[in-house]
């Protein structure tokens, strides 16, 4: 199958941004917010469309405001401001960056200080899952000049606007899904038995670029007899071997989005044990996936898997949870923990990932990318096999 000729049209249309921002001004009045304030690069292309490699020079800061009603406002260095005022923001303003002595600094304060005022108060990216794009001592200086406006943590309010896609986010992290599974489907044609983690890593790497990933960023090439001991780091040096798993973690992006999921190959043969975790896994991820409901929480999704993993002597899982949100970042929240209580609902992307440590060093992992719909779950990855595929 093409996927090039298949994938969706690069960028959104101006009615698409204008439902997300008015669903955020919805969610921001509940919250008390006169405006949300971002500055990292995905949380302004989400409000624009705005993006660039520039973004990789630590340099410059870039702000972008959302105010509680009307149309977002561009704060960005004079060298993005031909391309910004190509987006749907109408308003841009600018500075001749990089200026140490005041880097944005007045010029956003200005903007801020014109903000029509109900609350107060201006959401920043300050808590759970964020961080700030600026210097902390800019920050501070900014937050320090503000008069009657305290700039506080919006990152509640900003997960509860985010959380929830719309088709088109969907239908973007849903072709690249695709992508990474041809490229997963090749993998027993492409790795070899004595090939370096490395060497696997890089093979599959150029092959999600063939089928149309604009980058993988993230791809955790990991071996190991009958299971991996961890599953963030590598690739190393290690030549995979008879009888090992070999593990591969894939986040790809397509136009902004992420995919999230991995997939497991047994090397020439594979144990007993290890095919008994691996189906427990497996059977794990089925239970989730028929968990997922709007209405039911993280905490239960959570629940479910672990009865499985449980009566199936598992010994610990060091990841610490079984699944996450997914979107413009690898990793989004909610959390599939105890504690976490999101509660499900329609339209949000999620990872369902079980897995278990069934005997010391030895790790097996399953992980699928969802969209919750009104009846339950479907999947945005094609469904791993319940044996795993060999490499010779």
């Amino acid at each position: 199958m093409d996927r090039l000729s298949q994938a969706p049209v690069r960028g959104f249309d101006t009615a698409e941004f204008e439902r997300r921002i008015a669903r955020a001004q919805t969610i921001m009045h509940e919250h008390k917010f006169d405006a949300l304030l971002f500055t990292t690069p995905h949380n302004i292309r989400w409000v624009t469309g705005f993006a660039s490699q520039f973004w990789e020079s630590p340099t410059r800061p870039w702000f972008l405001i959302v105010p509680a009603a009307g149309k977002p406002i561009a704060v960005i260095p004079e060298i993005g401001g031909p391309r910004m005022a190509e987006t749907w923001i109408d308003d841009v303003r600018t500075w001749p960056a990089p200026r140490p002595e005041d880097d944005g600094t007045s010029l956003l304060v200005s903007v801020l200080q014109e903000l029509t005022r109900k609350f107060g108060r201006i959401g920043m990216e300050l808590g759970r899952e964020h961080a700030l794009r600026m210097p902390v001592e800019q920050f501070l200086e900014v937050r320090n000049k503000l008069l009657g406006v305290e700039l506080v943590n919006g990152s509640k309010c900003i997960w509860q606007i985010q959380m929830v896609k719309t088709d088109a986010e969907v239908q973007h992290i849903r072709h690249i899904c695709q992508i990474a599974c041809d490229g997963y489907d090749r993998v027993p044609d492409l790795v070899n038995a004595g090939d370096s983690e490395h060497e696997a890593a890089r093979k599959l790497r150029v092959e999600f670029a063939i089928l149309g990933a604009d980058s993988t960023p993230f791809l955790p090439a990991i071996s190991g007899p009958g299971g991996v001991p961890q599953i963030v780091c590598g690739p190393g040096e290690r030549e995979i071997g008879k009888g090992d798993v070999l593990f591969f973690d894939t986040g790809c992006t397509y136009d902004g989005y992420w995919c999230d999921f991995d997939r497991n190959y047994a090397v020439v043969e594979i144990s007993d044990e290890a095919k008994r975790a691996h189906d427990a896994v497996w059977r794990a991820t089925e239970i989730g996936l028929a968990a997922v409901r709007p209405g039911a929480t993280t905490d239960d999704l959570h629940r479910a898997m672990a009865v499985v993993l449980g009566s199936s002597g598992s010994c610990g899982n060091n990841v610490g949870r079984l699944g996450h949100g997914l979107g413009m970042q690898l990793t989004e929240p909610p959390s599939f923990m105890p504690g976490d209580g999101t509660i499900i609902e329609p339209g949000m992307v999620l990872t369902i990932e079980p897995g278990m440590e069934y005997a010391p060093g030895k790790m097996i992992v399953h992980e699928e990318n969802i969209v919750v719909r009104e009846d339950g779950a479907e999947l945005l990855t094609r469904r791993a096999p319940r044996e795993m595929p060999v490499i010779t």
